[in-house]
């Protein structure tokens, strides 16, 4: 998808090619994103043609896309009266575009296949949305209309098309699960933004809701967030917020809940940088939320933080806070600073100024469409200001993966990412990462390592929990903790892996990337050493070799030969390499392991 394309729906299905400089803005906030006319009634048949890249905007059409085969949006001109049989087909058809947006839909009523705006009449979209609420009930799903537009043909009966959202009621706690990293200079609100969005209540403008989720007394006395936390937000199938202003634990909002944001709130101070990397790297967020302060703009570690979100490919959306602090000018003045970085030619993004529900939505489905788009909120925490777009777009925000994918990683081996570890009364030893691939339960037989000496130890994991609630099945691309009964926690640390025994995990002390060197004050070469992140792993290497240059500067490639200094760790070919000491910082890829010779050894404890 081009780098500026811009919906002609508004809807994030349709586009129209546009021949605009990498400086144009995204406004939204035309209703769909287009105002049809009734020339374009005329041009039916040159309209149903490619448009050249000439096309401009203004020239606005009265056509989407051709439905796609694949994914989970679907075009239905009319559903009035259908006969059993066409019931039938339609449920089926319901539930596959259902499972290609692993339990999320979007039905455009009123658009032909072909994607042209046909419109209907009051009472067809009224026996059109009944007859939908009707297949959703049998597939077990609620429906939302995100919103219904009037097309302007100069008829006499005035037209409408509609935007529907199907959501699958929870069934055995699949809720959709999205991750979402928070990132931000320190003081620009993100703790007390979450705590608004998790707890339900605002803010006092002394930080009063931040307080439920700091870990630590230091953290309490300077407000500040040192270490990794995690908040979750739920939405229920019919779209309303579930969080802890009605539900008492985090096993309610997982019962009611249908899809579930995952905040993973990261530190801001630079002193603390090594954690907020870790936590990009290892937790494999689906997007990241950069919170920006009104009254400061950018700074401190502000681009930093872009620059590491966009070094690891992870979509970018931002949060301008304490809007209550600042006048409307000084606010407009952090905007255009924002969109000014943004479309730097080292970023490429067109920004979108999020102002009224239908932006929100909008912006969520363009968003997960293009990552060029990046969509700007402007909220205030204290008096809730635009907070309620906010939750529109986490509630439409479909996952960046499909089903197809999904069920592809669930068939490879089992492969557990160890992030946290934890020692729990009557419980014993808990580790808490991500699931990377295949499927754990109650009772498998795993192995974990490597150890100092590039060992595994076998153990059989007891019971999982996902969002501090029980869960008895754990899939791809999950996160969740594992009890391990009384295994030995001193044979633990981050950055190990639990796999199935079946998998010969290729564990190495040296490894070659293909890197390209961010910032480097002086010349980089054999003998430096720097603190290489490779997903959860995080260890300082040494710099062996530097293959066809000896040495290198900032901008420069090459291919470079690294080697850990304490422990041997298990990698893969093709992961990415993000290294960093001092000032000097740079990104790159695995691009061939020297793997050493492992054995698995068998703990002499009883694991429960």
């Amino acid at each position: 998808m081009d780098t500026r394309v811009l919906e002609l729906f508004g809807s994030g299905n349709g586009h129209c090619s546009a021949s605009q400089s990498s400086a144009s803005n995204v406004k939204p906030g035309n209703g769909h994103g287009v105002s049809l006319r009734k020339s374009c009634t005329k041009n039916n048949k040159k309209s149903k043609t490619r448009f050249s890249r000439n096309f401009k905007p203004s020239n606005n059409t009265p056509y989407l896309p051709p439905e796609a085969e694949e994914g989970n949006i679907e075009y239905k001109l009319k559903l009035v009266n259908p006969t059993q049989y066409r019931f039938e087909h339609l449920a089926t058809q319901m539930k596959w575009r259902l499972q290609e947006g692993r339990g999320e839909a979007v039905y455009q009523i009123g658009v032909e296949d072909n994607g042209m705006l046909v419109g209907l009449s009051e009472e067809d979209m009224r026996a059109s949305l009944k007859t939908l609420h009707r297949l959703a009930e049998k597939v077990g799903a609620d429906i939302t209309v995100l919103r219904e537009q009037e097309v302007d043909y100069d008829l006499d009966v005035p037209r409408k098309i509609a935007e529907v959202l199907i959501r699958k009621v929870p069934d055995d706690q699949q809720f959709l699960d999205l991750r979402v990293a928070v990132l931000g200079n320190v003081d620009s609100g993100k703790s007390t933004l979450l705590g608004v969005l998790t707890q339900g209540e605002l803010d006092n403008g002394r930080g009063r809701a931040r307080l439920n989720l700091f870990r630590h007394l230091h953290e309490i006395q300077t407000g500040r967030t040192s270490s990794i936390s995690f908040e979750i937000l739920g939405f229920n199938s019919k779209g309303e917020v579930v969080n802890y202003s009605e539900s008492r634990t985090a096993e309610e909002i997982c019962e009611s809940a249908s899809k579930m944001i995952t905040f993973i709130d990261l530190a801001g101070h630079h002193k603390y940088l090594k954690t907020t990397i870790f936590g990009l790297t290892s937790y494999c967020p689906d997007f990241a939320m950069l919170v920006v302060s009104a009254n400061t703009g950018i700074a401190g570690t502000t681009r930093e933080h872009l620059g590491l979100a966009m070094a690891l490919k992870v979509p970018i959306f931002i949060v301008i806070s304490k809007i209550d602090l600042c006048t409307r000018g000084t606010v407009e003045r952090t905007v255009r600073q924002l969109e000014r970085v943004l479309k730097q030619p080292g970023c490429n993004k067109v920004p979108m100024v999020v102002g009224s529900t239908d932006d929100a939505v909008t912006a969520a489905q363009q968003f997960a469409q293009s990552p060029n788009i990046t969509p700007i909120f402007t909220v205030s925490s204290v008096s809730g200001e635009s907070l309620d777009l906010l939750k529109v777009f986490f509630n439409i925000i479909p996952p960046l993966s499909n089903s197809k994918e999904q069920e592809e990683l669930m068939q490879q081996l089992t492969e557990f990412q160890v992030d946290e570890i934890y020692t729990v009364p009557e419980v014993g030893t808990v580790v808490g990462g991500t699931l990377y691939s295949g499927i754990c339960r109650e009772g498998d037989q795993l192995v974990v390592g490597p150890t100092d000496s590039g060992q595994f130890h076998k153990l059989t994991v007891g019971s999982i929990q996902r969002n501090r609630s029980g869960c008895r099945v754990l899939r791809a691309g999950q996160a969740a903790t594992l009890a391990l009964g009384d295994f030995d926690r001193s044979l633990l640390r981050k950055g190990m892996v639990m796999v199935s025994p079946e998998m010969d995990p290729t564990i190495c002390w040296m490894f070659e990337a293909e890197i390209v060197l961010l910032f480097h004050a002086k010349t980089f070469h054999k003998g430096f050493q720097v603190t290489v992140h490779i997903g959860n792993v995080r260890q300082t290497a040494t710099v062996e070799a530097v293959y066809g240059k000896e040495e290198l500067r900032t901008g420069e490639k090459a291919v470079v030969l690294f080697k850990f200094i304490k422990h041997p760790e298990y990698l893969k070919v093709g992961a990415k390499v993000l290294f960093r000491e001092g000032v000097t910082k740079g990104i790159g890829h695995v691009t061939k392991l020297q793997p050493i010779a492992h054995d698995i050894e068998c703990q002499d404890t009883q694991n429960t």
